[in-house]
Order: C-alpha cells, then sequence, then structure tokens
C-alpha cells in the first residue's frame, strides 16, 4: 500500500490511524532519508495510543519505552549503530515481550538490523514533490489489515 502525504497532518492522521488500531506485539520497521517523517509518524502513533508524555526522538538514548497509553510503545533509532551493535540491544524482549509488557516496537533506521522479525511492517517513508510518500508493506503472519488505514 502507498500512500501519499502532502503534509505533517496527512502524517500525523496516518500515526492516530495505526496507534488507535494495532494491536501489542506488532513491530513497525521505518526506513526513508533523514527528514522524511519517521518521528514524526511515531509520535503521531503514541498519540493515537494515548501516550501524553513527550516522545523525542531515541537517537542517543536508542530506546525509549512508553507504557500509560492503549498498549506500550517502544521507540527504537538505530542511526548511530553498526549492525553488529545492534545484537547489543536484547531486542527479543521488546519484540517477545519478555522481560517488559507486550507493545507495539517501531524501530527507526532498520537497515541496521542483521536480521528481522518474523512479522512486522515495513513502512518506508520518502521525498514526493513538495510532501511525502509512506509505503507499507505487511510481512509475515499480523494481525492487523492495512485497510484500516485508508
Amino acid at each position: 500500500m502507498k500512500l501519499h502525504l502532502p503534509d505533517p497532518e496527512a502524517t500525523r492522521a496516518i500515526g492516530l490511524k495505526l496507534g488507535r488500531s494495532l494491536p501489542a506485539g506488532t513491530t513497525l520497521l521505518l526506513e526513508g532519508e533523514l527528514g522524511t517523517g519517521k518521528t514524526s509518524l511515531v509520535q503521531s502513533l503514541g498519540e493515537g495510543l494515548g501516550i501524553t508524555d513527550a516522545i523525542v526522538s531515541p537517537t542517543f538514548t536508542l530506546i525509549n519505552e512508553y507504557l500509560e497509553g492503549r498498549v506500550p510503545l517502544y521507540h527504537l533509532d538505530l542511526y548511530r549503530l553498526k549492525s553488529d551493535q545492534v545484537s547489543d540491544l536484547y531486542l527479543e524482549n521488546y519484540l517477545e515481550g519478555l522481560e517488559v509488557p507486550l507493545g507495539i516496537v517501531a524501530i527507526e533506521w532498520a537497515d541496521r538490523l542483521p536480521q528481522r522479525p518474523d512479522a512486522y511492517l515495513k513502512i518506508q517513508l520518502s521525498y514526493e514533490g513538495a510532501g511525502r510518500s509512506l509505503q507499507i508493506l505487511s510481512c509475515g503472519p499480523l494481525e492487523f489489515n492495512l485497510d484500516a488505514l485508508t
């Protein structure tokens, strides 16, 4: 599915829909150049989940946890890491709910993952004219219907 996002409000609307409808256990792999709206999408996703804390980019902290929404949100940013450093984050704890409650895992710069989870939504953001485009690909067995976004 590909969507045109003419302005920041269109990105916010998609994020709100995701936050209101994604089940716990969903992994979002976000890819795109700097400034294409990855963090903005996660911020509105958090808003849709009912998270009231400010959602900020975890570029330097690597992982931000937001536990007070409809389901927890784990926001990761791999921008500063090399693929071989990602294993030090113990992502399986977040992806499988091993030591934290199962929630939604949103990973920016997911191209740095040495291995992808069994099921995820790949969200590719890119520049398109004056706006942006968002392409979503469902990979593996997921409990989410992409038609909920239209």
